[in-house]
């Protein structure tokens, strides 16, 4: 089995035999490194114990089977998507598979094997610790928690589709290194989801902003409509008070030419008046010459 970080508080490894997937959550990635170091470690020492045990197995003439510590199963299961941790927490069991009695010259080995056994549930017990405060944690973390949206929901299904295909293939496939490769690219193709998701809420902030500033244009736009009704009605208004003006200046002109009218006829009038007296006094000057 190989310990694998498939997110830098969560990491993971598979069972072949068991066709089992167990996964820890930690708090922190330094807590996430030491166990890796720890799982690491304790691998290392049971494939030294077993290849012990088969040279053992060689030298002695009576055959004997070898006793294998049994598969530990985390009592705090988490899966971490997008940096959100979901608690699953499944009955806490130890199987140990049954194997024959060895012989005397495997004792040792059962030793081994008793000691990894007690270092295992050591660190079982310092698991559960960090677990339960996780557990405390993330309840806590997931009161304050928002609706997720619709989006994010989307996004979310799709990297739960990715995680299970990652098991699946873990469970399948015995080459760990296929399985890192196409496990790294589906945590790439998450943070591409996760990148677009941010794209798209700015995207919606700045759609936001504009529909505002639209909000604010239209209100500006129904005040300039008001001040120009009212600038229509006010000119309405000026147009008939400049009708009514136009019709009195048109009257006054034909007063005024009428007036003119009967000035021209006086002056007619007096000038065939003026031009009798005239006959009439050059008629008295003639008389008077005569007399």
């Amino acid at each position: 089995m190989t310990f694998t970080k498939t997110s830098q508080k969560f990491g993971q490894w598979a069972d072949s035999r068991a066709n089992t997937v167990y996964g820890l959550g930690f708090s922190s990635e330094s807590n996430l490194a030491k166990f890796a170091e720890k799982f690491a470690e304790f691998k290392e020492a049971a494939r030294i114990a077993k290849e012990k045990s088969q040279e053992k197995m060689e030298l002695t003439s009576t055959p004997s089977q070898e006793s294998a510590p049994g598969d530990l199963q985390s009592p705090l299961t988490s899966e971490s998507i997008n940096g959100t941790e979901e608690r699953v927490t499944p009955d806490t069991t130890q199987h140990t598979e049954p194997r024959a009695e060895p012989s005397q010259n495997a004792l040792p080995f059962s030793h081994s094997s008793s000691n990894i056994n007690k270092h295992w549930e050591a660190e079982l017990e310092a698991l559960k610790g960090n677990n339960a405060k996780l557990t405390a944690a993330l309840l806590e973390s997931t009161a304050n928690v928002k609706q997720w949206k619709q989006q994010l929901g989307a996004y979310q299904e799709e990297a739960e589709r990715l995680h299970k295909r990652v098991t699946e293939l873990e469970c399948v496939s015995g080459q760990t290194t296929v399985i890192k490769s196409q496990k790294t690219e589906l945590n790439q193709t998450i943070e591409e989801l996760e990148s677009a998701l941010k794209a798209k809420e700015e995207e919606l902030e700045r759609l936001k902003a504009e529909v505002e500033s639209a909000n604010d244009f239209q209100s500006q736009k129904d005040s300039l409509t008001q001040k120009l009704q009212d600038m229509e009605s006010r000119n309405q208004t000026l147009e008939a008070q400049l009708s009514d003006l136009e019709q009195r200046l048109e009257s006054n002109q034909q007063e005024r030419e009428a007036f003119r009218n009967s000035l021209r006829s006086l002056l007619e009038l007096l000038d065939g008046k003026l031009f009798e007296l005239t006959e009439l006094r050059d008629t008295l000057g003639k008389l008077l010459e005569n007399s």
